[in-house]
């Protein structure tokens, strides 16, 4: 059964046909975030980038005016997979910049998993025009924050009424196994134990 979206809601994240988005994780975005959710958010985040590394999942990573906001926090810097797709940007939505939607279809893949800040602008932007565009939204609600944790819980109830799926990186990296009988189980279950 589908919702008015025409999206399933219980459907799971896929390996093979999901993208990672990491959206504007800057120094200068990030120092400005709740500090009850900015560790969590480096650290979920960074799960997420190691596990889609591991699995073969494609991650897009922007920035958002990276002279004015800074780069790309160090410890996710550091896990980013080889071949992630880097993208700057100046519009708060992903979805309007061409590059983005040319990686996207390039990729043949319908589900996008969303980590990043601030939720209530870039994150929900991206989300509402991916759904908009046809697109399984699934974002990972503990490696998403906003300056306000007011805003971040707006954010969430917006994306969840549009018929994006809310879940959490750690219900992401299940699904993206399906089974512990994965090759890949007991390297990404160690990453759980890292944390």
């Amino acid at each position: 059964m589908t919702n008015s979206g025409g999206h399933d809601p219980a459907a799971l994240s896929r390996a093979e046909d999901s993208i990672l988005v990491l959206i504007d994780v800057q120094t200068r975005l990030s120092a400005v975030l709740d500090p009850a959710c900015r560790e969590p958010v480096i650290r979920n985040a960074g799960l997420l980038l190691e596990a889609a590394g591991m699995l073969g999942v494609p991650v897009i990573a922007t920035e958002q005016y990276p002279r004015g906001l800074g780069a790309t926090e160090a410890r996710l810097e550091e896990r980013l997979p080889d071949n992630t797709r880097r993208l700057e940007k100046t519009c708060f939505s992903c979805h309007r910049l061409p590059e983005f939607r040319e990686a996207l279809v390039a990729s043949e893949r319908r589900q996008i998993v969303i980590a990043g800040i601030e939720a209530h602008v870039c994150v929900l932007q991206t989300a509402l025009e991916l759904l908009a565009a046809g697109h399984e939204v699934f974002i990972a609600a503990d490696a998403v924050c906003s300056r306000s944790l007011t805003n971040l819980q707006n954010a969430l109830d917006r994306a969840s009424k549009a018929s994006a799926i809310i879940t959490n990186s750690e219900s992401v990296l299940f699904e993206w196994l399906g089974d512990a009988s994965h090759p890949r189980f007991k390297a990404v279950s160690a990453l759980l134990r890292q944390q």
